[in-house]
């Protein structure tokens, strides 16, 4: 039995490395095919891989911890501040990538330090009205912070911010290379699928780690955790500080790719959007998460080319507003998929047995 399951598992990696060569010449073609489409798409696959990493942070909270957070656009904001005060005329400061991102980094660890130690006892409900205040602090401060003196520029935002270089070449320019025509989205589409692919990794050495299996005992049951040895005030810390290093890193590639910051994106709304996209995607299963993110933030594009062409064609005009429509459709999909998918739409194994757990023990 021993020697055909070994001999199966020798076929199969054939067929593996086949599907991930596939999928790897797919990821690189994509920025040029769609390209073709329009920049626009570019961009919008731009903001995906930006979305993904944030899922990806975030699912280390609520996917592997188990601990509700609402305010974890907060971190992603001050990673897009600090690129923004380190690369720009706001202070004629124009520091090089390998100084600002880490600083970044750091800084969103703090923060999500800061933001862990006053909750390490609460839970439920009470921790998600802890963290929603925290990203609403973070956004009002950023937000006033314009006198007495100017750091944040108050709600003006800050322009002019320096993308990403390396070697003296911008990625935010367009440039000729063996005489292909590179835009800026596409050169920066490589850039974030590369970080993309880094975090990735990362997050699934941890989740195999002694620490992942430490978040996933916190969040199947903390008081028998604790009861069998772990520290749980430092795990909860470490989840929250490694959750928030990614959103600060996501936070500094949108300010670069931007060129511009302002409170507004750093709302509510934003932080609810994240959420969206682990829960729908699969908590706590690293593809699911993916996969929520990268529907969540390519649909609403998709259903804005579509809806006003479709109802010019139909009705002759405009009669009801893209973005009203796609929150519609955004709440259905979300209603639908708690009723009929409440795992998500690919959880992983552990979460569909603990569900269908639940729901023997219910009957």
């Amino acid at each position: 039995m021993n020697n055909s399951s070994a001999s199966s598992q020798q076929g199969a990696t054939p067929k593996v490395w086949f599907g991930i060569a596939l999928f790897a010449a797919v990821l690189a073609v994509l920025p040029f095919v769609l390209g073709m489409a329009g920049q626009s798409w570019v961009r919008t696959i731009d903001f995906a891989l930006l979305y993904v990493m944030l899922a990806l942070g975030l699912n280390i909270v609520v996917g592997f911890a188990g601990l509700l957070d609402l305010g974890y656009i907060a971190f992603y904001a001050v990673g897009a501040y600090v690129w923004a005060l380190l690369a720009s005329p706001h202070f004629n400061l124009h520091y090089p990538f390998w100084v600002i991102l880490p600083a970044a980094v750091c800084l969103a660890g703090f923060f999500g330090v800061i933001l862990g130690a006053p909750t390490l006892k609460l839970r439920g409900d009470y921790l998600a009205i802890v963290t929603l205040g925290f990203g609403e602090i973070i956004r009002i401060f950023i937000n006033n912070l314009d006198a007495p003196i100017n750091i944040t520029n108050g709600p003006q935002g800050i322009n002019r911010i320096d993308s990403f270089s390396v070697g003296g070449v911008a990625l935010g320019r367009t440039q000729e290379l063996l005489g292909f025509r590179i835009t800026g989205p596409e050169k920066y589409y490589y850039l974030l699928l590369l970080l993309v692919i880094i975090i990735v990794i990362m997050c699934v050495r941890l989740q195999n780690s002694r620490i992942g299996r430490a978040w996933q005992a916190i969040r199947e049951d903390e008081v028998a955790a604790k009861a069998m040895g772990i520290n749980t005030r430092n795990i909860k810390l470490l989840a929250f500080s490694m959750g928030a290093t990614f959103g600060g890193v996501a936070g500094a590639m949108f300010s670069s790719m931007q060129g511009f910051v302002s409170p507004e994106s750093f709302s509510l709304t934003e932080s609810i959007t994240v959420l969206c996209m682990v829960v729908l995607g699969g908590m706590g299963h690293i593809p699911g998460v993916i996969l929520g993110a990268v529907l969540l933030s390519v649909f609403p594009e998709f259903l804005r080319e579509v809806v006003v062409p479709l109802q010019q064609n139909l009705l002759g005009s405009v009669m009801f507003d893209p973005d009203g429509i796609r929150m519609l459709l955004f709440g259905l999909a979300l209603v639908c998929v708690m009723i009929y998918r409440p795992a998500g739409l690919w959880p992983s194994a552990v979460r569909r047995r603990e569900l269908d757990r639940n729901k023997e023990g219910q009957a």
